[in-house]
């Protein structure tokens, strides 16, 4: 969990380091310049926990249960919870961006494919593999039933 410094400074310079840093993401012009500040600006499990929130975002937007989610990509149903209350009483900043990038790119293939990946391996084991065969029985059917979809 992130950590905020115990000395606090004024609402002000907050509200002002928050418009520098805004400004900054309105800057960025190109693909590397953006991982390069990303690098800089985050630490890696920063990193991971901003790509699993958009990527949660973009799974619930796509129908995906809550357990289905936290099996995926390994989060907690708390944190999954948490990201829909963003997605249905924020300021639609998921629901913008995620949209924008799905014109762009195949992201629904993209998760499904990782989907299917993720759970084949286990599937495949002899002990215990049930379960596994189970869920990636689920991922493909979940699969066909959106390439059957008019969108």
């Amino acid at each position: 969990m992130t950590q905020v410094s115990k000395y606090p400074i004024s609402k002000d310079v907050a509200d002002r380091i928050f418009e520098v840093f805004i400004k900054s993401l309105i800057k960025i012009k190109n693909d590397k310049d953006a991982k390069d500040l990303a690098d800089d600006l985050f630490s890696p499990t920063e990193k991971i926990m901003l790509a699993k929130r958009l990527a949660i975002a973009f799974l619930l937007m796509r129908g995906y249960q809550y357990r289905e989610i936290s099996k995926l990509i390994k989060v907690s149903l708390t944190t999954i919870a948490n990201v829909n209350l963003s997605l249905n009483y924020g300021k639609g900043g998921y629901k913008r961006i995620l949209e924008s990038i799905a014109k762009e790119e195949k992201l629904e293939e993209f998760f499904e494919n990782i989907a299917e990946k993720l759970l084949s391996v286990p599937a495949k084991s002899l002990k215990g593999g049930g379960v596994w065969r189970y869920l990636h029985q689920e991922v493909k059917q979940a699969k066909r039933k959106r390439q059957r979809s008019p969108f």
